[in-house]
């Protein structure tokens, strides 16, 4: 547990600075506590947008870093760990979303949020794993091109069978949610309740849960239900802080889900980038212009 003095500290030094915390669902609990805004990267996105602070400290990793730069570019943003990166995001780059477009010049492309600044230039619309299939479902093309996550584009498939989802690359995947396996679902049935689980899940999982939905989703289908028990495919994190957003529930999890990379972040680095206004976040002239355009249809349309 966090000592007190360190959360005031850091209260103060955002006062002083007119700053503002934005934390993932995947952040350890002394981070989520101190922050302003803790949600996924949809929710993340659109507070980024939506901020009055002067200063964007987030915690997470490095695409969401960018994204909240993109989305503010008056603004200074800060990440506390600059090495904090997403190995699902490095599956795609601008070079093979070029090298698909040349093969299917009549598709869309679409990639996650999951991914670089340069792949948001290069793609038509951004999408979470929370608002993909409304996404894609808005878009007039037949044929999809979408990545990086081959589990997420997948799901999307189920969901509007009518398009052709092209995945870019086949073999995109967030190790965290691709571990998850049989067993674990055996193991939660023995126990009882629903299983909620992740779209970024293999094909297997999502089949065997009893519902799929986004980290930002989760939250809200288990505050509308009257099941007391639950079994979360995701981010252990996650599991953390639904256990404190719902104390009167059983909220049980999958041994070993960490992402290393959002575990990279401890309290010592927030207070170290918040006090030292370290690792500022920059976007290159031409890739913010294309990527911000890419967002900018994103969030449109999640709000309209």
């Amino acid at each position: 547990m966090m000592a007190p003095d360190t959360s005031q500290k850091i209260r103060r030094i955002k006062t002083e600075l007119n700053a503002k915390i934005l934390a993932h669902n995947y952040q350890v609990a002394e981070i989520q506590d101190v922050a302003d805004v803790v949600g996924d990267s949809l929710e993340l996105a659109l507070a980024a947008k939506r901020s009055d602070a002067d200063i964007l400290i987030v915690c997470g990793v490095r695409f969401m870093a960018e994204t909240a730069k993109i989305l503010n570019p008056d603004k200074r943003v800060f990440i506390p760990v600059q090495d904090a990166g997403c190995p699902l995001a490095d599956f795609l780059t601008p070079e093979l979303i070029l090298e698909y477009r040349q093969k299917y010049p009549d598709a869309a492309v679409v990639v996650y949020v999951n991914s670089s600044a340069a792949c948001k230039a290069a793609a038509d619309v951004v999408c979470t794993s929370g608002n993909a299939v409304s996404i894609v479902q808005s878009l007039p093309h037949l044929r999809i091109l979408f990545g990086p996550d081959a589990n997420l584009a997948g799901y999307v498939q189920e969901q509007i069978p009518q398009k052709e989802i092209i995945i870019m690359p086949t073999d995109g995947h967030c190790y965290v949610h691709q571990q998850f396996s049989l067993e674990d679902i055996n193991n939660a049935r023995k126990t009882g309740g629903l299983i909620l689980a992740h779209p970024e899940c293999p094909k297997l999982i999502r089949h065997k849960a009893d519902i799929v939905a986004s980290t930002g989703k989760m939250i809200k289908i288990i505050e509308q239900s009257d099941e007391r028990v639950w079994h979360i495919f995701t981010e252990e994190a996650m599991v953390v802080r639904l256990r404190s957003l719902f104390p009167d529930k059983k909220i049980i999890g999958v041994k070993d889900a960490v992402c290393k990379d959002m575990r990279k972040t401890t309290i010592e680095d927030l207070i170290r980038c918040i006090t030292n206004l370290q690792n500022e976040m920059e976007i290159n002239k031409d890739t913010f212009v294309s990527a911000r355009r890419s967002l900018d249809r994103m969030l449109d349309a999640s709000v309209s």
